[in-house]
């Protein structure tokens, strides 16, 4: 009854509460963080299309940064084409695909949003199939329609004190992202490309994936290939970062084993090789002046 009188007292004086509570201020300071981080919060659910391609060009450049893009356009155009014609069979086939093939020769692959989608050097030379190219893509893909990398930007942001949180938010479908919200972003996707996505996550995207490539006229157990590959090279140094950032190859082909069952396995007609991905594995040798291949170097004699 006395604390009701003294509120009562305080907002007819105009004197504010807090300073007659003791405790109120800190109450009303919490308040406000928990108002803030909600709307940080919101501020990633709403992010438009436009926003996030405009983000996933910005992640895409800073791993181009580290990597270059491979001086061979036969491969680029093969990845992109066969990228292309996999993203048509996905959930957001209108986004802007991008596909492309970078100079590491680390076996690993990476998306970003917006349908940014890079692979590895490393990955294309230890392909047994174009279905496990497929396979892989279509992986990727998927972690791009379902706005994985979004989600996973979004939780540090919301877990960290970053002080006034109204400065981060944004209009929705602006096409921009403003610089301090931008900065902020870029330094959770370095972060997010070398700790990976949930574990949820990569199973999602893995089975969506099977799916993608058996719509797209792949055989839908390319991927449980690449799986197996994985799983014999545990411990080599060229799968490091893939394991670092995916759950155990052993775990992916159980769970994916439990949701394909035998349901896919009497696909009509599915591709497990082509022609020209046989020849951008094993290109003929090249031509010498006068029409002739050229001959193999020979070792020298010691």
């Amino acid at each position: 009854m006395r604390g009701a009188l003294i509120a009562l007292i305080a907002l007819a004086l105009g004197v504010p509460a807090q300073a007659q509570l003791p405790g109120m201020g800190e109450f009303n300071g919490l308040l406000n963080k928990a108002k803030a981080l909600g709307k940080v919060g919101d501020s990633f659910r709403k992010i438009g299309e436009q926003e996030e391609v405009q983000l996933g060009g910005d992640l895409a450049g800073m791993i181009l940064g580290a990597a270059p893009l491979v001086e061979d356009q036969a491969e680029q155009d093969h990845v992109n084409r066969l990228g292309r014609w996999l993203a048509l069979h996905s959930e957001r086939p209108d986004l802007p695909w991008k596909f492309g093939v970078i100079d590491n020769g680390d076996f690993n692959a990476f998306s970003m949003p917006g349908g940014y989608v890079l692979v590895t050097r490393g990955l294309i030379e230890r392909m047994r199939s174009e279905a496990e190219l497929a396979g892989v893509l279509a992986h990727e893909i998927a972690h791009v329609t379902r706005r994985h990398h979004i989600t996973a930007l979004q939780r540090p942001l919301r877990e960290q004190a970053l002080g006034d949180m109204n400065s981060y938010f944004h209009p929705v479908n602006t096409g921009v992202i403003p610089g301090q919200f931008r900065s902020a972003l870029m330094k959770a996707g370095k972060e997010m490309y070398t700790k990976g996505l949930s574990e949820e996550d990569e199973y999602e995207a893995d089975r969506m994936g099977v799916v993608i490539a058996g719509r797209s006229g792949f055989s839908p157990f390319g991927l449980a290939g690449v799986l197996q590959t994985l799983s014999a090279g545990t411990g080599d140094r060229a799968y490091a970062l893939d394991a670092k950032t995916h759950p155990e190859p052993v775990k992916r082909l159980e769970q994916l084993d439990a949701a394909m069952g035998t349901r896919l396995d009497t696909l009509p007609g599915v591709i497990e090789d082509s022609a020209s991905f046989v020849t951008l594995r094993n290109p003929p040798p090249p031509i010498k002046a006068g029409g002739k291949p050229k001959p193999k170097a020979k070792g020298k004699k010691g």
